[in-house]
């Protein structure tokens, strides 16, 4: 079906706004025009795109599927736009990265900083999400390269370029509140208030996973999205915290790790690309920093 690109432009900004006003207002054209050229694209596909109302604009199931294969192509143009103008970076383009706060604070920073150094005019940019989240952004284009923990039900493992860490998590707990010596039960700890990261993290997943090969139910006390939270929290004793232990440094001496007597599985910490799309020269060159381990 021979449609106009413009068209499938104006429907992506309209559907990621969910406003005509707005779509316009990034389009350069007027709002009528881009109201025009959404109805023609309809017509031409023959099926809704959008609910209208005076209020909101949705996307209909059609528009929520044709959304999910334009956003990955508008991105990969993107991409090779800003790499082909980037004369400046030698061809480099940007580096952009997906990674979840505890690991650009505790895994990446020094490879950060020393790609930075060999590289100072290759723009970093990096997007703070879940390694859930993380998934999605490589799907859709968004990013270069992910750095996410692992496993990961989410994640295509033909993506999957290099494991780079190994970690195990940890219960802790500031032994002024919680003065366990002894090793402890999974069914035992359910009578302590615990903390987690939320739903939305692989971490939590692997958690209630394995809880449950436990015949366990687990219902958190708390749960946050960030595990320096749940440190902070576990210093003022509300709770026992469950965090990777690589967030356990010398800040966290006032702090003890809780002994279970289930034996905690190992994590991984992988890096991933999309294979269906080109790597740039900048992605190349960070991926080779990265450590491997064997």
């Amino acid at each position: 079906m021979d449609i106009n690109y413009e068209l499938y432009k104006v429907f992506y900004y309209v559907a990621t706004s969910l406003s005509f006003s707005e779509a316009s207002k990034k389009l350069f054209i007027s709002q009528s025009a881009v109201s025009q050229s959404i109805k023609t694209l309809e017509k031409k596909l023959g099926q809704p795109l959008f609910i209208r109302s005076t209020k909101k604009v949705q996307l209909t199931p059609s528009g929520t599927i044709l959304l999910k294969h334009i956003e990955p192509a508008m991105n990969l143009i993107s991409r090779g736009e800003t790499q082909l103008l980037d004369s400046g970076n030698l061809g480099f383009g940007q580096l952009h990265i997906g990674a979840s706060d505890t690991i650009c604070r505790y895994f990446l920073m020094p490879y950060l900083k020393t790609f930075h150094k060999k590289f100072p005019n290759v723009p970093i940019k990096v997007t703070n999400a879940t390694s859930i989240q993380c998934v999605e952004l490589l799907d859709q284009g968004k990013v270069d390269l992910i750095v996410t923990n692992f496993p990961n039900l989410h994640l295509n493992h033909s993506f999957i370029q290099k494991t780079v860490a190994s970690f195990k998590d940890v219960f802790i707990a500031n032994p002024a509140y919680f003065d366990i010596k002894q090793e402890i039960t999974f069914h035992e700890l359910k009578n302590y208030p615990l903390m987690m990261l939320d739903r939305k993290s692989t971490t939590s997943e692997f958690l209630h996973q394995l809880f449950l090969q436990h015949q366990l139910e687990l219902i958190p006390d708390i749960e946050l999205s960030s595990n320096d939270l749940l440190l902070d929290m576990a210093r003022i004793g509300l709770g026992i915290a469950f965090v990777p232990d690589y967030c356990l440094t010398k800040n966290t001496k006032d702090l003890y790790v809780i002994h279970t007597k289930e034996v905690m599985p190992s994590r991984q910490m992988v890096v991933s690309v999309n294979t269906s799309l080109p790597l740039s020269p900048s992605t190349e060159e960070f991926l080779g920093l990265l450590p491997t381990l064997t």
